[in-house]
């Protein structure tokens, strides 16, 4: 039977519990069987779920019962306040955009794409592969997979201009996932109380990074085109930083992705500065009606590190990213890297390099731009229509999120809840700010499942502003 049916089996007995007495007796398996007209497999599967949960527990030879909840004594953790001490100053706390929803309302807020738009028949079929080989065995190479590496510097090297050297596969770190790379290189180029220059709004992730590392966030601002290179002229100059952390294309939220020019002219300012751009292509499999073109591809000189993550295009369980750097800071990252997690998954590293290189790869990347230019154009129309009072600047080319700008009086705690009470859960722009927010935005991710609620979504919010405003 279909997970459907278990899913189904699940519901029923859910409904039952609520109004059974602590301790009261569920129907025998062979009941529900014929209940539900499933197979015995599927009604144990459903039972396991609601065990797991905590609702029943199993009495072996006796029976299934609704779980009797006893009181507990509560803990005594106050010694802990002493032994932890004070809060560490500038500690952040994972953005909501992390928080799991249910099944039943319209999942806005998250950052990963619905499990529809992932290659699942080739993920699955080289998790098989990868489980069958020595890489679920034996240890990998520190550094990476050589063939992995190989993969990730030749990407590079395609785009690469005629007269520029390539990135060759020495120059690569796998690392798993580009949230540890972002520590790494905040630890190794940065360093805790050293200005590090950052556009402003950007990726949550990285202003969490950056606060555990404990380096100085400068914030330079940029809007749906980018950052002007006059504000990070002037940044570098008044602070002294020695790094800059952008994404260039597609960012994470406002869908900005850079011309040509204002990548050569920030360029020539962080060349100029002796300083790094650290580089997050996390978007780069997800271009609409546009390609990622890479910045490091543009340089040779080791002033560009760069990081591509596979996790969002491949699979969220594949937390695999290729980290590229040149010169000694390759050297500090390397030894950073290897300290903090020794090395990646042999099999997850397996199961990257089987999909990445299967024919069927191109193919699941044509499909899914058609499909994220469907959403993206779906839920920006839906939004106009039924948030009039909001502004959405840009279309983004690429990416997975809309950044829509709200009244400035509005109160965006407030209106998450009242959202949320309605079945649509958002994200508040707030967390992607290094610094006090430029404006009232919400970060609407048209990745996420059910996209034919959309237009209900967009009315719910509208609604909500509306109520919220007066």
């Amino acid at each position: 039977m279909s997970n459907s049916s278990s899913d189904r089996i699940v519901s029923a007995v859910r409904k039952w519990i609520a109004t059974a007495p602590p301790g009261a007796r569920l129907p025998s398996t062979r009941s529900l069987v014929s209940q539900f007209e499933a197979s015995p497999v599927t009604v144990q599967k459903a039972l396991r779920t609601l065990i797991g949960e905590g609702a029943i527990e199993a009495r072996p030879g006796v029976g299934t019962f609704v779980r009797t909840v006893r009181p507990a004594r509560p803990g005594d953790y106050s010694w802990q306040t002493a032994a932890l001490g004070p809060l560490q100053h500038g500690m952040a706390l994972p953005s909501s955009a992390l928080r799991a929803a249910s099944n039943d309302v319209v999942a806005l807020h998250s950052g990963y794409p619905d499990k529809d738009l992932v290659p699942d028949r080739l993920v699955r079929a080289a998790f098989t592969r990868a489980g069958r080989s020595d890489a679920a065995l034996s240890r990998p190479p520190a550094a990476g997979m050589p063939a992995l590496q190989s993969w990730f510097a030749a990407e590079l090297a395609a785009v690469t201009p005629p007269g520029l050297t390539a990135p060759n596969s020495g120059d690569v770190v796998i690392i798993p996932g580009s949230q540890n790379g972002l520590s790494t290189l905040f630890r190794t180029l940065v360093g805790a109380g050293k200005p590090l220059l950052i556009e402003s709004p950007t990726y949550w992730g990285a202003i969490v990074a950056a606060a555990q590392v404990g380096v100085q966030l400068v914030p330079v601002p940029s809007g749906p085109s980018g950052p002007h290179p006059e504000d990070l002229e002037r940044a570098f100059e008044q602070t002294g930083a020695r790094a800059f952390y952008a994404q260039p294309n597609f960012a994470n939220p406002n869908g900005a992705q850079w011309s040509p020019g204002l990548g050569e002219a920030v360029l020539d300012i962080v060349r100029r500065h002796g300083a790094f751009l650290i580089e997050d292509d996390w978007a780069h499999d997800f271009g609409i009606t546009a390609s990622s073109l890479p910045l490091a591809a543009h340089d040779d000189s080791g002033h560009v590190v760069y990081i591509r993550s596979l996790t969002k295009s491949v699979s969220p369980a594949v937390r695999v990213a290729g980290l590229i750097a040149r010169g000694p800071a390759l050297d500090r990252i390397r030894a950073d890297s290897q300290a903090q997690a020794m090395y990646v998954s042999g099999v997850l590293q397996a199961v990257a390099l089987d999909v990445v290189t299967d024919p069927g790869w191109k193919t699941h990347l044509r499909n899914l731009r058609q499909q994220l230019t469907g959403r993206r154009d779906l839920l920006a129309e839906s939004l106009r229509e039924h948030v009039p009072e909001a502004h959405l600047e840009a279309l983004p080319r690429g990416g997975l999120n809309l950044w829509l700008q709200l009244p400035a009086e509005t109160n965006l705690s407030a209106l998450a809840r009242e959202c949320e009470a309605r079945g649509v859960v958002v994200a508040a722009g707030d967390d992607w700010f290094p610094a006090e927010p430029a404006g009232r935005f919400l970060r609407l991710n048209y990745s996420g499942p059910a996209p034919g609620r959309f237009p209900d979504a967009a009315r719910i919010i509208g609604e909500a502003l509306r109520e919220a405003l007066g």
